[in-house]
């Protein structure tokens, strides 16, 4: 099976902009498109409460035919047109969509940041972890919220396997960032987050591209957007991740980014892995 992951920053830009980046956006889903593949997770979709429009399903008809789409958006109290989620997978597989509360503090139950499908023989969890800010204001909120999606996510591999995917807004290790000795108080790289993610792992799932790479460097998926030779100058993160239960890590065939050629922010992430839907 193949799956792909990519935080869009808004399906409305990306689907009905004309502008220069909004291009950029419609040229990676053309070539997601040629990917053909079983389940699509995207995040920031930053679609209002009511979810995408009738004329934003039949643009991603257009690049994606033949899916089923699931969304989760982001609804009062917290901010509108924030954060939010999307699935895409294919017709003729089935799933039951799991209704997710993980009592996270503030509004980021509220957010539409964790979509979970249930198929047959799999768990799908595809997330939009909270950053911890600027001036990391909201750093011990990410951390509950932490806490609270590794018991979530260990829950559901008590049950079967998990694939675990998105942008997960931290870099685990100094290999995964361009610059570590500058970002160690940055949100995204403080030692609470990372701390995070490694007991995340440590509850039974692999970060695919580690287990396929090893310690290889250089090698991210995010590029900031206000520094406009960042991606020139590969001075990136890689904070996007697929992530599986420890028990099917020896099916995992690839994993690896996909270029998404000179836009910036965020480039989908890919996954191919032995497994029945």
């Amino acid at each position: 099976m193949t799956f792909i992951s990519w935080n869009i920053d808004s399906i409305n830009a990306a689907l009905t902009s004309s502008s220069d980046r909004a291009k950029l956006s419609q040229e990676v889903l053309k070539k997601l498109g040629g990917y053909n593949a079983d389940i699509i997770a995207i995040q920031e979709t930053k679609l209002p409460a009511e979810g995408p429009s009738d004329n934003h399903l039949e643009l991603l008809a257009g690049y994606f035919p033949g899916y089923k789409i699931e969304w989760l958006s982001s609804v009062p109290p917290a901010k509108k047109s924030y954060a939010g989620t999307m699935v895409l997978y294919k017709e003729g597989m089935t799933a039951r969509r799991e209704i997710v509360r993980l009592g996270a503090p503030d509004t980021m139950d509220d957010e539409g940041r964790l979509l979970v499908l249930d198929f047959d023989n799999f768990y799908f969890a595809n997330v939009y972890t909270p950053n911890s800010g600027d001036g990391l204001k909201r750093l011990s909120d990410r951390q509950k919220w932490d806490q609270l999606y590794a018991d979530y996510l260990s829950s559901l591999d008590g049950k079967k396997p998990v694939i675990a995917c998105g942008d997960f807004n931290v870099a685990h290790k100094e290999i995964d960032l361009a610059n570590p000795a500058s970002n160690h108080f940055s949100a995204g790289f403080t030692d609470e987050e990372r701390e995070g993610f490694t007991k995340l792992l440590a509850r039974g799932f692999t970060d695919s591209f580690r287990y396929v790479h090893g310690d290889v460097k250089d090698i991210y998926s995010w590029w900031g957007q206000r520094i406009k030779t960042s991606k020139i100058n590969n001075s990136g993160w890689r904070i996007d991740y697929f992530l599986v239960s420890d028990r099917i890590k020896e099916q995992i065939k690839k994993s690896e980014m996909i270029d998404s050629g000179p836009r910036q922010d965020h480039t989908p992430i890919l996954l191919e892995i032995d497994l029945a839907c």
